[in-house]
């Protein structure tokens, strides 16, 4: 199962959180589901090029409260909070009308953005749309994930890549992806990029470490224990050293003695 669906809703329950916080009974259940869709997509596009990871919804009796995730806080705030004002008038008016319902917006930074899935996944669509080959967009994302501290990163790209006739797909892996693990911390991404020749379809899986219980993530290896280190082999006694070379040399010397001499003891053959 863990190569057959989503990697984070299969993890919702263990290291995984849901994006929509609310509870309905049944003749409202639909219509909040609806909402919170049309909701995202709307933001999504509106907030294109601010960054925006994922937008968790929080919702009472007559309160409203967006989680909007984001690399770019500074651009969706605006210059005073010029911004989120303008976004509250217009999810009032497209979403709710003449409804009393209060929106609050609340903006989360991601501190490191290259561990993100969906960052990831919005560069590479980026790059692709604007002609950069596909393997050293999909080259770049791999390092730059690898080397933010992450303990594995795929990426799949699939459709005319570089505008070939025939689609196919490609594939980068680098460092381990456990899917069926359920406390492996996967963060998991899809997305397109629409592109000249039609649309590519991205994937991105990246893995941070593992998880037990209460406790944060840790690596999937053990680091070794300071107090743990490998004993140092032992100094010898310089004069041992001394010693030892000048018996040596002694060797040496008596060897070339021995044949200078049994040259000189050897008759000399006349012809």
């Amino acid at each position: 199962m863990g190569k057959k669906i989503n990697p984070v809703i299969l993890r919702i329950n263990t290291t995984a959180k849901p994006l929509s916080r609310w509870f309905a009974n049944k003749q409202t259940f639909a219509d909040y589901l609806q909402q919170d869709v049309q909701l995202r997509k709307m933001i999504a596009t509106h907030l294109k090029d601010s960054g925006v990871s994922r937008i968790e919804i929080k919702r009472s009796s007559d309160k409203v409260i967006l989680v909007i995730y984001t690399s770019k806080p500074g651009v969706i705030i605006g210059r005073s909070g010029s911004g989120i004002d303008e976004l509250k008038k217009r999810i009032k008016k497209q979403f709710f009308g003449s409804e009393k319902v209060k929106i609050n917006i609340e903006i989360e930074e991601i501190r490191q953005p290259d561990l993100d899935a969906a960052l990831v996944m919005q560069s590479i669509a980026y790059q692709l749309e604007k002609r950069v080959p596909f393997r050293r967009a999909m080259k770049r994302a791999v390092d730059s994930v690898m080397q933010a501290g992450g303990k594995g990163v795929k990426v799949i790209c699939a459709g005319r890549l570089n505008g070939v006739e025939i689609a196919r797909t490609e594939t980068l892996v680098k460092g381990s992806i456990p899917t069926h693990t359920l406390r492996a911390n996967l963060d998991y991404s899809r997305g397109a990029a629409n592109t000249i020749y039609g649309k590519i379809g991205i994937k991105v899986w990246i893995f941070k470490g593992l998880v037990f219980g209460d406790e944060p993530e840790q690596e999937s290896k053990r680091p070794r224990q300071r107090n743990q280190r490998k004993p140092r082999p032992k100094k010898q006694d310089p004069d041992v050293k001394k010693s030892t070379r000048r018996k040596k040399r002694t060797i040496v010397k008596g060897t070339v003695k021995n044949t200078e001499e049994s040259k000189k003891s050897s008759p000399e053959v006349v012809n």
